[in-house]
């Protein structure tokens, strides 16, 4: 009994120092195996990437913030990824860096509100082509296919359809810059990053005071949030594309309609369901902002 204790005791005290010694490599490198990502020099050099693509518009200090995880996120709209705001596996290797998040769920890594934010709201970066102006006629072109976004796959997940017409792209006929294209796009990005906030329901705060809710008629803001947290309960596992370009359509002095297409992949353990939706958005102006009046979307045709 004696003996065995004593071995005992050797075997704490070498897993203890085995372990500080772990430790102090990983002080030495700040970083550990699952974070090295966020090391200084690997973000500097996303920053720097980032930055000569037009997304990233901060210092190149090596630093992680809000300002980074939104250029992430403009980065993975434009090319088609996850939308995590993340520097996880498929972005770090579109962008030649290492990961900073490792693990495959991306709901283990959720998005802050500052980053969805930043994102929706983000438009002096982005003069571009004007896409929506209200004092100004819209003209016509023939544009791409369109995606969508979380509330919208909960009613294809739930089994229920609503038929949306697909609108053609549309640019103003002035330069002056109101609303741009970017702008817009990057609205659909923080739409969608906030149905991964760890605040659930947290997209409810585009939508305006009552919605045309697919095809559930009007609702108010308050049923929204409790119908998104029905859905986060029935699927805490997701993942969105933008599966395409969006389309937009001007309606009135005040109204934008836009398309897009979202691909998604939904868990909860061992359940799964995954496709493609074309979502579309009523959008109003409120002020400096945009808000969803009204939201469909119907099965794409992959």
């Amino acid at each position: 009994m004696g003996n065995r204790g004593n071995c005992g005791n050797r075997i704490v005290l070498l897993a203890v120092v085995i372990g500080l010694a772990f430790a102090g490599s990983i002080c030495a490198d700040d970083y550990s195996s699952v974070g090295e990502g966020w090391g200084p020099d690997n973000v500097r050099a996303v920053q720097e990437k980032l930055r000569d693509s037009g997304l990233y518009f901060g210092e190149i200090d090596g630093a992680y913030s809000s300002e980074l995880a939104a250029a992430l996120g403009r980065y993975q709209i434009r090319n088609g990824l996850p939308i995590t705001g993340q520097l996880d596996a498929e972005t770090s290797k579109a962008l030649d860096a290492k990961p900073a998040v490792t693990t495959s769920s991306p709901n283990d890594q959720r998005p802050t509100s500052e980053t969805w934010e930043r994102l929706r709201k983000s438009d002096k970066e982005f003069p571009g082509k004007t896409v929506w102006r209200a004092e100004s006629p819209i003209a016509n072109e023939t544009g791409t296919p369109p995606r969508s976004t979380p509330a919208a796959t909960a009613a294809i997940a739930s089994g229920s359809e609503e038929p949306v017409s697909t609108p053609p792209a549309t640019v103003a006929s002035s330069p002056a810059s109101e609303i741009s294209e970017e702008r817009l796009r990057d609205y659909v990005g923080a739409f969608v990053l906030a149905g991964l906030d760890p605040h659930v329901g947290a997209e409810a705060a585009f939508f305006a005071d009552r919605v045309q809710y697919y095809n559930e008629g009007v609702k108010d803001r308050q049923k929204i949030r409790k119908d998104l947290q029905r859905y986060d309960s029935r699927w805490p596992g997701r993942k969105f594309w933008l599966a395409g370009d969006i389309t937009v359509q001007h309606q009135s002095g005040k109204r934008v309609r836009v398309t897009f297409p979202l691909r998604f992949e939904l868990r909860n353990g061992g359940k799964r369901a995954s496709g493609k939706v074309a979502k579309t958005l009523v959008l109003e102006r409120a002020g400096d902002d945009l808000q969803i009046v009204a939201v469909s979307e119907r099965k794409a045709v992959n």
